[in-house]
């Protein structure tokens, strides 16, 4: 059970790297990545497999914590999704939508190492 835990954890910390470390690699000229939105989903099911071993093992889950991470995510993954949209049709993807997935990635890293 150890093992799975620090692997679906291995794989979180690789979701949030791609997140901000895209966002970090293009600030000068924002757009979305194409790994931060695979990041971003990454994110998402390795945090789920997170939750879920954690309620198995022993249940001390702190739900608030994870449904404020989640709202936060879904915000990543929204901003990322219209982002790859807007680049699939040749548009220009918005400089505050292209900060804003980096910026809540952000965020949600402070929250898990501060709460």
């Amino acid at each position: 059970m150890d093992l799975m835990v620090m692997l679906a954890l291995f794989v979180h910390i690789l979701g949030a790297a791609a997140l901000v470390g895209g966002w970090f690699a293009r600030f000068r000229t924002p757009t979305v990545t194409m790994s931060q939105f695979v990041g971003g989903w990454v994110q998402l099911a390795s945090g789920v497999a997170l939750v879920g071993l954690a309620e198995s093992a022993d249940g001390d889950v702190n739900h608030m914590k994870i449904g404020v991470k989640l709202v936060v995510l879904v915000a990543v993954l929204v901003a990322a999704w219209i982002g790859r949209s807007k680049i699939k049709r040749d548009q220009t993807v918005p400089v505050g939508l292209a900060h804003a997935v980096g910026g809540l990635s952000l965020v949600n890293v402070a929250l898990a190492v501060f709460w």
